[in-house]
């Protein structure tokens, strides 16, 4: 009997060192991401030019502007929070030789999720569209001009800029 004792026990052993898994291990490790995200801006307008043609202002006291609505699309990255806006300021009003016809006369309508109607200015940015967080947004701006008998004849022109800013 004491052989069986002892083979019982041996076996017992082995059953509790085979359950404790001879020989195997484990390690960990870990590993960190960093992204950088910069704020950056982008902006495509489908026209840069906007023309008005000649028209009887008492038949047409607004011009709109020939090339119908300009298609604006604006794209920006900002920190949480930030404010990203659109602004548009003329370099002067419009010139002929010595004539000139107040930038003030062409204003704009607008469509699209942040964007607002408004009036030209040589002298203070007006914003054309904002919003909050990064992010993109799509709109038009259908440009008219005042038309008036008092304008000299002549071929008028300006610039103006757009500044997108995603700070």
């Amino acid at each position: 009997m004491t052989d069986i004792k002892r083979l019982t026990l041996g076996f017992a052993a082995f059953a509790l060192v085979a359950t404790q898994g001879l020989g195997a291990a484990t390690a960990t490790g870990s590993l960190s991401a960093t992204v950088t995200v910069s704020a950056t801006a982008k902006l495509t307008l489908s026209s840069a030019t906007v023309t008005f043609p000649s028209a009887d202002p008492d038949l047409s006291p607004s011009i709109a502007a020939a090339e119908g609505p300009v298609t604006i699309t604006a794209k920006g990255k900002t920190s949480t929070g930030a404010s990203i806006s659109l602004t548009l300021l003329a370099g002067n009003d419009l010139l002929s030789g010595s004539g000139s016809i107040p930038i003030s006369n062409v204003t704009w309508t607008a469509s699209g999720a942040g964007f607002a109607a408004g009036t030209m200015s040589k002298t203070a940015a007006q914003t054309v569209a904002s919003w909050t967080n990064s992010g993109n947004r799509t709109g038009t701006q259908t440009f008219a001009l005042a038309n008036s008998w008092i304008y000299a004849a002549g071929s008028y022109t300006t610039t103006a800029q757009y500044t997108l800013t995603a700070p």
